[in-house]
């Protein structure tokens, strides 16, 4: 029975949407009124609260606030009007979507998705394909003969030159005179 007469109270509150739009109008403040005004008013209206007031105040003015009931700026909560701005989000906003801009790429056929495949060497692929049953010779390949077509002295061998730094040429004695 006393859980009767405890409900009785409970049920005679009004809705907390309501009651906190109620107190933001009685409140009236240009600045908004904040949750702890809001929540002493409520206090002071309606008497008896339960024990979870003040986490039920909070839960239904961030619901109302993400509805757009209400607006939430410095600290502050206001009622909504029709000529308030509508709730952004956070980040960047979308770009607005025209329908009388252009289409920048048009729905033809699409485009094959990666890097294109390489061209194809034809004598490459035939040289490859008869050397791969042959065994392949071990260390470094030898070099390549260049081709100096160009020289007078083609059949002459070019100087060979020694490996690491050059010798300093020595002055003659001779031209001290």
């Amino acid at each position: 029975m006393a859980t009767e007469t405890e409900e009785a109270p409970r049920s005679a509150l009004p809705p907390y949407p309501e009651m906190i739009l109620t107190a933001l109008k009685t409140l009236n403040d240009k600045n908004g009124s904040n949750k702890s005004a809001i929540s002493k008013f409520i206090e002071s209206k309606h008497g008896e609260l339960p024990e979870s007031h003040s986490s039920l105040l909070t839960a239904h003015l961030a619901r109302m606030k993400e509805g757009g009931e209400l607006i939430f700026l410095k600290n502050n909560y206001f009622i909504a009007g029709p000529g308030s701005p509508p709730k952004r989000g956070r980040g960047r906003p979308p770009k607005p979507k025209d329908g009388s801009a252009p289409d920048p790429k048009p729905p033809s056929s699409p485009k094959p998705r990666g890097r294109p495949p390489k061209a194809k060497d034809v004598v490459a692929e035939a040289v490859a394909k008869a050397t791969s049953g042959m065994p392949k010779s071990r260390g470094r390949p030898p070099k390549k003969a260049r081709d100096e077509g160009g020289d007078a002295d083609a059949g002459a061998a070019p100087a060979k030159k020694g490996r690491g730094r050059p010798p300093k040429v020595k002055a003659s004695e001779g031209t001290e005179e």
